[in-house]
């Protein structure tokens, strides 16, 4: 299917976008990588309250968080944005912050080694949980052949910018888009490739489970995939240690059962993975990236 092409206007836009990441990352590469991610905090600290965003963040804390005190909401929404700032600034660094091995911890590395030297593959499961990127990396420098999604930017120049930073550190992407996508990851498992999908924001049409106690319709492709080729889920998360240091944690792997009833053993799955994604946010709810509006719409317009 061709592609629209773009207006002109439209083309200088993503062009100006281009460039003022270009000389954002040029001068985050130039600084001290712990002095990146402060700046970051303090940027972000400073002007996401003032966002509009800040009241999908807010919604979103007191749907998880019903019971918290406006102190506590207050406390979480800030905190979250010093968060997202450290991400957003440390994104252009990632290779100089993965090749520093002070830097990284593995907790049950063995996990990803064991991955590595067998033709079985898994599916590689995560959140978007503090500096996300840095697990594809410890993905990658275990040696595990595998395709990590993403969702590809809107501008293409942009776009290209993400792929060229995230090839520094070893990582090649995967963009799926639908049937064809579908497919694709198919014959990666064929291959013996495990694939990588980050299965926490809203999917419309997904299956409808809870999280956090409310309905929340999440991609089954993770559950579905596990199913058809009889293997089983990796889940991993990362938390921040210190400024620019982290834990890459490789979790006990779930195995979603097979019944025979695969829209009911689809659905179990993806409530497993779904209450997986609500621990990890539970034991560290400023780490994870609150700024997207991940129950239905109803939600956001009661608000």
């Amino acid at each position: 299917m061709a592609h629209e092409t773009p207006s002109r206007a439209q083309e200088l836009l993503w062009r100006l976008e281009a460039l003022a990441f270009d000389l954002f990352a040029g001068v985050m590469r130039l600084l001290p990588v712990d002095w990146v991610s402060d700046f970051g905090a303090w940027l972000f600290g400073g002007v996401g309250p003032k966002t509009s965003a800040n009241r999908t963040v807010e919604r979103n804390l007191r749907i998880a968080f019903p019971d918290a005190a406006d102190a506590e909401i207050a406390r979480l929404r800030d905190a979250q944005w010093r968060e997202a700032g450290r991400f957003f600034a440390e994104f252009p660094i990632v290779d100089r912050i993965v090749r520093d091995p002070s830097r990284l911890e593995v907790v049950n590395r063995e996990r990803l080694l064991a991955v590595a030297q067998s033709d079985r593959p898994v599916v590689l499961i995560s959140g978007h949980f503090s500096n996300f990127e840095i697990m594809a990396a410890a993905i990658v420098q275990a040696g595990v052949r595998c395709q990590v999604t993403y969702r590809a930017a809107n501008n293409p120049h942009f776009d290209l910018r993400v792929r060229q930073s995230r090839a520094r550190y070893g990582v090649g992407l995967f963009a799926p888009k639908g049937a064809e996508g579908a497919r694709e990851m198919m014959r990666a498992f064929g291959r013996g490739e495990s694939v990588a999908l980050l299965n926490d924001q809203k999917f419309n049409g997904g299956v409808a489970a809870p999280f956090f106690g409310v309905t929340a319709h999440t991609a089954p492709g993770p559950a579905t995939f596990a199913l058809k080729f009889g293997i089983p889920l990796l889940p991993m998360s990362v938390q921040r240690v210190k400024k620019a240091r982290f834990r890459v944690i490789v979790h006990e792997p779930i195995v979603v059962e097979n019944t025979g009833d695969r829209p009911a053993d689809v659905e179990a799955g993806v409530r497993r993975i779904n209450a997986f994604m609500e621990e990890r946010v539970r034991e560290r709810p400023t780490e994870w990236f609150w700024v997207h509006k991940r129950w239905p719409k109803e939600l956001y317009r009661k608000a």
